[in-house]
Parts: structure tokens; sequence; C-alpha cells
């Protein structure tokens, strides 16, 4: 068995989307692989595609804002797959508004699971990351880093999850540890269809319209993205750390 294989990744938001995509495909490679929702119940399809295909997977439940949660599902995963030496933080929420429109627990629902979740679950990992000497980060952006109308929380937490990438990579690269961060354009997931809803458009309207917009003339899948995080927790990326991939079917202006 090779090292790649022994390694056990946390996936965080992986009952669906792009958290499941990865997941998948993380196992696909040989990891043991937790998955960890909100919901632990939600999570037993992504555990059962993957254990169907022979691959190891575990469902756990945690809220990724609430520091005890955290701690006790990082705990949970050690005791029960082995120490976590690969984490993707990718759980996310939408509370989409205007500026005036938009509540406080718009804005700290929004931030407390983006960049709250990301500090919580890589505090708690990067202990069992430094014994081993080895770790890879992955925490999940977007293109709305970069400014979307109606989104100021998610471009907020997005950015600033690009900023906190940078900072541990600095931080924990001499203890053979990486941290990248890998930001999607439009990608076909639950949480894009809700945004269609939200304005109004049939799902399959509001990708062709934003098909039109991406160079390659295609909106993304999950598995677009899981592509470009299995890349960073390879093996063979220990030089790559502290970059931003934008997974958008093009340059964005």
């Amino acid at each position: 068995m090779s090292t790649t294989e022994q390694r056990v990744a946390i996936v965080t938001g992986s009952a669906r989307g792009i958290g499941a995509a990865t997941a998948v495909r993380l196992a696909a490679e040989g990891r043991a692989v937790a998955v960890v929702d909100l919901d632990e119940a939600a999570c037993q399809e992504t555990v059962d595609k993957i254990t169907s295909a022979g691959g190891t997977a575990r469902a756990f439940g945690c809220d990724v804002s609430d520091s005890a949660q955290v701690e006790a599902a990082v705990a949970r995963v050690a005791e029960e797959l082995g120490a976590p030496t690969v984490l993707v933080n990718n759980a996310g929420v939408l509370r989409d508004n205007l500026l005036f429109k938009m509540s406080d627990a718009d804005w700290d629902t929004v931030l407390g699971v983006h960049l709250r979740g990301a500090f919580l679950m890589s505090r708690a990992c990067q202990s069992h990351m430094v014994d081993a000497g080895f770790g890879r980060i992955v925490n999940l952006s977007s293109s709305s880093a970069l400014g979307n109308r109606g989104q100021v929380n998610y471009a907020a937490a997005k950015a600033g999850m690009q900023g906190f990438t940078k900072t541990l990579a600095k931080e924990l690269g001499k203890f053979g540890i990486t941290a990248n961060s890998v930001a999607p354009g439009f990608i076909a997931t639950d949480m894009t269809a809700a945004t269609a809803e939200r304005v109004g458009m049939g799902f399959d309207d509001f990708k062709a319209a934003a098909a039109t917009q991406i160079p390659v003339q295609r909106v993304g899948a999950p598995e677009d993205v899981a592509h470009a995080i299995a890349f960073f927790t390879g093996e063979q990326a220990g030089f790559v750390s502290g970059q931003v991939m934008y997974v958008a079917g093009g340059p964005l202006n």
C-alpha cells in the first residue's frame, strides 16, 4: 500500500455537490474519507457511493462553525479512520441579498460557516498533520471573491478564504503542510439552482445564459472542481502552496 492510500481525508460539506464529488474522487485515489456535513444521515449517500466502489468512508455530523463540535468530529475521525492529514474546507451556505436588505444573521451565518468553519477545522487538524510531517489543506473560495451583486457576505467570506489560505501556507509550510485554494466559477449544484430560483429563472435557462459568458461555452460540474482539489492534495504537489486556482472555464476580468 502506498502512502497516498494510507492518507485520511476530511471533506466538509460533502453530503452533495462539490463536496460529494471531491469525497468520491479522493476515495478513488485510495484515501479513507471522512464525509462531514451538518446532518450525518445526509452523508450516507456519499458514503455508500464510495464503499460500493470499494473505497473507505464514514459519515460524520458536524456544524463546522461550532468549536466543540469540530473538536469532537476530528477526534472521532482520528479514532475511527486514522489521523487526518488531508483537509478540504468546502462547507458553505448562501444567504444572498442586497446590502440594505441583508440581516445580521445573513452576514453572521455565511461568515461563520465559510471562514470560521475553515479556521476551526484547520486548527483542529493541523496537529495531526504536524505529527505526520505531511498535510494538505484546500480551501474553497469562489469567483465571487472578486465581487458579486447581492452577495456581499459570500464575496467577503470567499475573499477572506484566499487570505486565510496564503497565511496558512506561510505558517505551516515548515511542517510539510501545504495550503491552497480552489475558486470555482459557475458550477451546476443545488446552490446555483437556488440562485436561479431567487432571481426568478428556470435552472436550465439560468445555466444556458451563464454558458454564453464562459469561454469554454458550458457551465462547470462538481467533478471539474474535484479534479483541481485532487491535484492540490496529492503527494506530488508538495512544492505548490499558497496558490489560488480559478476553475471557471476561462479567465475572469
